[in-house]
């Protein structure tokens, strides 16, 4: 049987990387103990110890944090309240997750892509698009560490200047953080929440990239002032949250196995992310790419080659990547020569002959 395709296309965490025998069991233990209630309907904002638990990391009472299946049907959440305020426009980085991109064109939402470079998104292009149009934005949507698709991290000078351009225009600010708590080296900056207190930043993170994807648990801490209709938005569009895998998460919380595998996580991704960089240093001279500290992608740019026509010779050759122009809005024309590789679903060893094949096909 042939060796399945080499996928650095996928941003998941590798099969043997999910604790599933441990998940089996706290399934176990929380249909057990708990019985009907994680059967049964319930708050909307979600099982309640895991948001006190969520709470307390990070500092706001347990009614600012909504529980969502995945993050990414809170971000649906979260843009529909936000341009039924303010419609409009809404400012992204260049490039941002494709996904976002797609549900804010769905949504007919002016899409304004702001530059940035390898200290993250540039504070004084913010500033300049403020400046420079008397409509308000509905919001800034960030992700700024260790971002889907770059890899990139927000500077901590960065972050400081960026909340007093935030402060300065009341602008609101969704602050995606899926991948901050995978690092392999250097030192956290603050986040955005921490440095403006909350009352522009709704911050939102998931266990997809900690625990495992299929558990669909995200969350959103949100201002104090938008916690409860937001909440609204969820019970109106499902009733009730999905109490089963969110008890199930809480419980591998409770057991105290979050921080080891989270230490797994961090050694097994950290070699892989080692063996992508050094097979580009190799196989890929001319060439130019992100290193990040952490999380699961690094961004590649390669000129004048066409990132479009490469994905295609690499889905002929059994190599899968993601060329650069979907994580641009619709109607740009960036991102031609770049690439998303993920590093997150392979073995070093796989990663290594990836590299190796995608250099050939350039």
């Amino acid at each position: 049987m042939p060796a399945p395709p080499i996928s650095f296309a996928r941003g998941a965490p590798a099969p043997e990387l999910i604790p599933a025998d441990e998940l089996a069991d706290c399934a176990l233990e929380v249909a057990s103990r708990d019985g009907a209630k994680v059967f049964a309907y319930g708050p909307g904002g979600g099982y309640q110890p895991l948001r006190e638990w969520i709470a307390e990391r990070h500092g706001v009472p347990f009614e600012r944090v909504v529980l969502t299946v995945g993050g990414l049907q809170g971000f649906v959440f979260y843009a529909a309240e936000q341009l039924a305020r303010v419609p409009g426009r809404v400012l992204v980085e260049a490039p941002s997750y494709d996904r976002p991109l797609k549900v804010l064109a769905r949504e007919g939402a002016e899409i304004v892509a702001l530059p940035m470079d390898d200290e993250g998104l540039d504070p004084d292009a913010l500033a300049a698009e403020l400046a420079g149009r008397s409509d308000a934005p509905s919001f800034l949507y960030t992700i700024p560490t260790f971002q889907n698709p770059s890899g990139r991290t927000l500077s901590a000078d960065r972050r400081a200047r960026l909340v007093e351009i935030v402060l300065e225009h009341s602008l609101a600010v969704l602050e995606d953080d899926p991948y901050g708590l995978v690092r392999f080296e250097g030192y956290a900056p603050p986040s955005l929440l921490e440095l403006e207190g909350g009352s522009l930043v709704t911050y939102t993170s998931s266990f997809s990239k900690t625990v495992a994807p299929g558990v669909r648990t995200g969350y959103f801490v949100l201002p104090e002032a938008d916690a409860a209709a937001f909440e609204e938005r969820a019970v109106s569009t499902y009733i009730s949250p999905p109490f089963l895998p969110e008890a199930i998460v809480w419980e591998y919380v409770r057991r105290g196995r979050f921080e080891p595998n989270l230490e797994h996580v961090r050694r097994e991704l950290r070699a892989r992310r080692d063996a992508m960089l050094g097979g580009l240093a190799e196989h890929f001279r001319g060439a130019s790419w992100s290193t990040p500290e952490g999380g699961y992608f690094v961004w590649l740019d390669l000129d004048e080659t066409d990132a479009t026509a490469l994905a295609a010779r690499g889905e002929e050759a059994g190599v899968a990547i993601v060329p650069g122009p979907g994580f641009f809005p619709p109607d740009s024309e960036l991102g031609g020569s770049s690439v998303r590789l993920a590093y997150s679903y392979e073995t070093p060893a796989r990663i290594a002959e990836g590299v190796e094949l995608l250099a050939s096909l350039r």
